[in-house]
């Protein structure tokens, strides 16, 4: 993978032509080869709320399991406008080398909070493809997509591409059951075909995290989050993990802040106050 620096939107046209087209140079800055994985997470809540819904709870989880594990500057994790299918919220791509050090972009649908430690174990840490959350990879045509499945299915002892997600492997946290999340279907995504995501943000789910016995659930896999967390971290590393489950809380306008939303409040804040200076200096010379 490759960052292009000083970038702006005046620069798209010629760069779309000099670059992905002609696979030419970017003149105006040196291009910077990047290492590792990077996900992104479609949290454009003003496109589909559903999606406004579901990215920000998988942006935290990422994140917490990022650090918990210790995979700074390995993994990357940031929010991302509309990338399509909001109907399958929440999306998530992943950028990163193969095994064969070749950059692949694969598209996850219907991700929940839980499925994070299982795409860390498994795409990110092991190369292995999620079936039964996947929707495609980047780069390849429709058929040959089909037949990348059928590839992988057929080595896994699979023949029939059009199973259904609870008749492919999963991962043992799906056994358990979550029949107290149902989503409304406007902004159900995040509970997948299945109903069975801890993640469905509505009202009736938010009520029953009050009832004693779902706390004390959450109480009882929040120690056994802590006790799995060393088993995770070398599952990454030699290909052994366990992952674990978590009720996500309600997203917040700041889980999605960057960096570059900062600067542009700062920017708004100083022409505000530039403003007002001129218009003050303006009465005072009247």
């Amino acid at each position: 993978m490759i960052r292009y620096r000083r970038l702006t939107h005046f620069d798209v046209d010629t760069f779309v032509e000099e670059v992905l087209v002609k696979d030419g140079e970017w003149l105006p800055g040196t291009p910077e080869t990047l290492k590792g994985s990077y996900v992104f997470v479609c949290s454009h809540g003003s496109r589909d709320r559903r999606c406004g819904v579901c990215g920000p709870p998988l942006i935290t989880r990422f994140r917490e399991e990022i650090e918990l594990h210790g995979l700074q500057g390995k993994v990357s994790v940031s929010p991302c406008s509309h990338i399509g299918e909001h109907k399958y919220a929440g999306n998530v791509i992943i950028f990163g080398p193969n095994f064969n050090r070749k950059v692949t972009g694969h598209w996850y649908g219907y991700v929940a909070p839980e499925d994070v430690p299982v795409l860390l174990e498994q795409h990110i840490g092991k190369g292995e493809i999620l079936d039964w959350l996947w929707r495609g990879q980047m780069g390849l045509s429709e058929e040959q997509q089909k037949k990348s499945q059928e590839l992988r299915l057929h080595l896994n002892g699979e023949t029939n591409v059009g199973k259904s997600a609870t008749e492919l492997t999963q991962p043992k946290e799906r056994e358990m059951n979550t029949s107290v999340c149902r989503s409304q279907v406007e902004i159900g995504g995040c509970c997948q075909e299945n109903r069975n995501s801890s993640c469905c943000q509505n009202a009736v789910f938010i009520e029953k995290l009050n009832s004693p016995d779902l706390n004390e659930m959450a109480a009882k896999e929040t120690t056994d989050k802590k006790k799995s967390s060393r088993n995770l971290l070398s599952g990454i590393n030699s290909g052994k993990g366990a992952s674990t489950r978590k009720v996500c809380a309600m997203p917040t306008w700041f889980q999605s802040w960057e960096r570059e939303d900062t600067y542009a409040a700062f920017a708004v804040v100083c022409a505000a106050v530039s403003v007002g200076i001129a218009y003050s200096c303006y009465k005072q010379l009247r």
